[in-house]
């Protein structure tokens, strides 16, 4: 991946307004984390369902009672939980 990506997942946050304390959103870690959780989902599913799996991440996160990173990895795990074993690995 290149800078470019994170760069726009700042500039993302700053154009849907996000607060101060969901920048995190866009780090680094973060969104390499989502891209991991959407390459599973395409294997595990089918490829259509990476960008709705990231979707209802997020959806999950802004629906809970916490807005912070453990609040988005439980999320990803349940939806790691509905996948089928793939064939590499």
């Amino acid at each position: 991946m290149t800078a470019n990506l994170y760069e726009w997942a700042g500039e993302a946050v700053d154009v849907l307004e996000l607060p101060e304390d969901l920048r995190w959103l866009a780090d680094r870690e973060t969104v390499e984390a989502v891209l991991d959780l959407a390459k599973d989902v395409a294997h595990g599913v089918a490829r259509p369902a990476a960008p709705v799996a990231a979707f209802l991440a997020g959806a999950a996160l802004g629906a809970g009672p916490s807005s912070d990173p453990t609040a988005l990895e439980t999320a990803m795990s349940r939806l790691r939980g509905t996948l089928q074993p793939s064939d590499d690995g």
